[in-house]
């Protein structure tokens, strides 16, 4: 056996059967297509017999299905998975990395250089390479003195009054709130637009609203993939649960964060999932405050409603459902948004 490392096509029928059959000796055995379509790369190694005896894969800067044999003889070549997929994936200039496991494995990634983010009961999120959740949290901006803090996340996609209204209503019960805007580029606002028209959306209130990019710790690709994709419940609620571990346990205690706002949800079913295991996750230790959507003429003010009047050229509608300077930018930018569109962009979902 020379160890050596193979690319994997997954495409190939036989290679994918062979992958999965190993995968599931492994105790893997849910392959959310959701999940397994977005993987850019997978590598293998294969012992003198043609059989496949380790494996991993990457997607972004996530790495993810990583398995190796039971063999004893073969437990080296889990380092070998690992450092040539890191080593991939620096040369394309992502050098901070990501990696889900359960938490028996936790140990095996900490040895190779893996950091813990967050854990739940079924799931870890490690972290490795020149960026880390510290230096993330290092570079928000802190309050002085002992005020009463909330924090809201939100995707933003885009800026609409039902996002201000949400964020007026936690002003009304605190002295300040931190406003996370997520910053994976999954939506048809790219995350520079959404966090220009947020702080735009606030500049009134500014000097009680903090507004942070949610970087990598935030409803992220890293973090909540589910978010963006369309999976299955169970998914959903692991990464939500994985999700709201971090803003507890390292966001809220580090900026003293006391409370957290929510936007109802009567349409996004993953949305829906997401707040309830938020409120379970947080309580008692953070309060969730689930505000019902601002209306407008009856109807709830939602970014979906927005992006389908960009869609049909109908952008006089949503006149009263957003901030002026979100509608002057869709309406110097309608064109360009259309164009998105029209290459595939996805219009609904959050």
């Amino acid at each position: 056996m020379n160890n050596e490392v193979v690319d994997l096509n997954l495409a190939e029928p036989t290679i994918f059967r062979q992958w999965t059959l190993f995968m599931e000796n492994r105790g893997i055995i849910n392959f959310d297509s959701s999940e397994t379509r977005v993987i850019d790369s997978t590598i293998g190694i294969f012992d003198d017999s043609d059989r496949l005896i380790a494996t991993g894969s990457s997607s972004g800067n996530i790495l993810k299905y990583i398995a190796v044999s039971d063999d004893e003889s073969y437990t080296g070549l889990f380092n070998s998975i690992v450092s040539t997929l890191v080593s991939r994936l620096a040369q394309r200039g992502i050098f901070h990395v990501f990696v889900f496991t359960n938490p028996e494995h936790m140990a095996s990634f900490e040895f190779v250089g893996f950091k813990k983010v967050a854990q739940t009961d079924f799931i870890v999120l490690l972290e490795n390479g020149d960026q880390t959740i510290e230096s993330y949290l290092q570079s928000l901006p802190r309050i002085e003195g002992n005020p009463k803090i909330a924090g809201i996340v939100m995707n933003a996609n885009p800026f609409t009054q039902g996002h201000r209204y949400l964020v007026e209503q936690a002003l009304l019960q605190n002295d300040f709130v931190y406003v996370f805007v997520v910053s994976a580029d999954y939506s048809l606002f790219n995350s520079q637009e959404r966090y220009d028209l947020v702080k735009k959306g606030l500049s009134d209130l500014s000097s009680r609203v903090i507004i942070v990019a949610g970087g990598d710790y935030i409803i992220s690709a890293a973090t909540f993939p589910a978010y963006f994709l369309k999976s299955n419940e169970n998914t959903i609620e692991y990464q939500s649960e994985l999700d709201a571990q971090i803003f507890k346990e390292r966001i809220a205690k580090a900026l003293g964060i006391s409370s957290r706002f929510l936007g109802s949800e009567p349409f996004s079913k993953t949305t829906g999932i997401y707040n309830r295991v938020v409120q379970e996750t947080l309580e008692p230790d953070i309060n969730v405050h689930i505000v019902e959507r601002k209306k407008n003429d009856g109807r709830y003010v939602t970014a979906t409603e927005v992006r389908k009047a960009i869609k049909n050229n109908k952008i006089d509608s949503i006149e009263k459902l957003v901030p002026d300077s979100t509608y002057d930018f869709i309406k110097s930018n309608l064109g360009r948004l259309q164009n998105r569109i029209e290459r595939g962009m996805n219009i609904n979902g959050n």
